[in-house]
């Protein structure tokens, strides 16, 4: 069987996210979620993640699931050996971003965390299709099943995020950044940006999705890891 596939999702996400991929690709590997609901730093979730991590293995990383698989790759790298990152920002967050970030926080605090979710993930961050309100309910299902307190937690570690494009350029691995086209998010253009950030960095767009593309275009994304995965290995 292939190497086992770690899979981290982003704010306020469970395994639900990938669930789609965990189906698609179970059958060859196995597949291992890690929700971030501990630490209140990228460096803390990671470090908290470290005691149940395979030998050797594969990473999939989603919004700040993304930071904490960079940085699972600084601190073992030779342990890790590809990398998929969506919707994943490398770079510190904006004094800006921050304070709107505080105010949902405050939002959270007050119970008013699907208000809060409602800001943090706006309908408009799914690309319009059929199923766009089945997925916005599960955002909301899966950040009330995970609660305030992780909100507050990986809002703060958003927050606090690292600059990692040092991290970034000494990633000497196979690495694939999967990019939704009607991402508002995060936009393509700083998706495409990481890829190049990485010496093996591959980029590729997925059509007619947006910021959640595991959920909305679940066989295109399944497709591209898989092929991804199965794609040859780099020699160290």
């Amino acid at each position: 069987m292939s190497e086992p596939l770690v899979m981290i999702p982003g704010l306020m996400a469970d395994a639900r996210l990938f669930l789609p991929q965990m189906v698609w690709l179970g059958a060859e590997r196995s597949c291992q979620v890690c929700v971030a609901a501990r630490g209140e730093t990228v460096e803390q979730m990671s470090e908290a993640m470290m005691p149940g991590l395979p030998e050797k293995f594969a990473l999939l990383g989603h919004g700040l699931g993304g930071d904490i698989a960079l940085d699972i790759v600084r601190r073992v790298p030779e342990r890790v050996t590809r990398m998929v990152l969506m919707a994943t920002d490398p770079f510190s967050e904006p004094p800006q971003q921050a304070v709107e970030r505080e105010t949902r926080m405050v939002m959270a605090r007050a119970g008013r965390l699907v208000e809060a979710m409602a800001q943090e993930i706006p309908v408009a961050a799914v690309a319009d299709s059929p199923w766009r309100d089945e997925i916005m309910a599960l955002v909301q299902d899966m950040a009330l099943g995970l609660g305030e307190g992780v909100f507050l937690r990986q809002s703060r570690a958003l927050q606090r995020r690292p600059d990692q494009q040092k991290t970034m350029r000494k990633v000497r691995l196979p690495a694939l950044v999967l990019a939704g086209r009607q991402d508002p998010l995060m936009p393509l253009r700083r998706q495409e940006f990481t890829a190049t950030l990485m010496p093996y960095g591959q980029f590729q767009i997925i059509e007619d999705a947006g910021n959640l593309s595991p959920l909305e275009q679940p066989e295109a994304v399944s497709q591209a890891i898989e092929d991804f995965l199965n794609g040859p290995m780099l020699l160290r």
